[in-house]
């Protein structure tokens, strides 16, 4: 049976709000961001439906509800530095720079950041866009408030969990090609503490902390 086809961001955010996405400051974030300007022209009319859409190179756009829980789990108050590995389509760099002081996203594909970057210099001028393997983290930018990972690799890479201030919040997918569950680990000052958030579906995390290396002829 065909899904139906959601008209505009504010019944998106009623069936983010209906699925279990509890904070107000997300939900109105969501409402604020156009996610039909970081999709391809030919997918706007699926824009504001619960769905991941293709955006090039293998990749794609996440579907909103999981954006959602993945920027609900940090906690944001509205200061914090943020690193997000795995720039995609910039959405939700977008999403998250509605609720933290700045962002800086980092994308392995040279396609994708270059089309990124003027997307959230327009509407999201609290992000840096940076090109490069970013599975192992950015230690120039270093600590970090917050850490979102926006594809899937085996473990969590210990150069990005140390990374992290004190009581600082990372969330990922973590787990196989096949099954993966959507992890948050917090650190205090002596330990880490992960919890699940459930079950996932993410394209592999690209780069020296992931699943494969990429083709040189890939970054440029």
């Amino acid at each position: 049976m065909a899904l139906p086809r959601l008209a505009t961001r504010e019944q998106l955010v009623a069936v983010l709000r209906k699925a279990g996405v509890r904070d107000e400051r997300v939900l109105e974030a969501i409402r604020r961001v156009p996610r039909e300007a970081f999709i391809p022209e030919r997918l706007r009319p699926w824009a504001c439906d619960n769905i991941a859409l293709p955006i090039g190179d293998q990749q794609t756009i996440s579907q909103p509800y999981v954006v959602a829980c993945m920027i609900e789990a940090l906690h944001l108050a509205g200061t914090e530095h943020v690193l997000e590995i795995g720039t995609g389509s910039g959405y939700g760099a977008a999403v998250a720079a509605e609720m933290a002081g700045d962002v800086v996203t980092i994308e392995i594909l040279a396609s994708l950041a270059k089309a990124a970057a003027p997307r959230l210099k327009e509407l999201a001028p609290n992000v840096t866009v940076i090109q490069g393997d970013g599975s192992l983290g950015w230690p120039e930018f270093a600590p970090y408030d917050a850490i979102i990972i926006t594809a899937n690799s085996p473990t969590l890479p210990r150069p990005v969990l140390r990374q992290l201030t004190n009581h600082g919040r990372l969330v990922a997918p973590i787990g196989s090609l096949k099954e993966q569950q959507l992890v948050v680990v917090e650190r205090s000052e002596t330990r880490f503490t992960t919890r699940d958030l459930g079950p996932v579906r993410f394209v592999p995390l690209i780069g020296a902390g992931g699943f494969q290396l990429l083709d040189p002829a890939r970054r440029n």
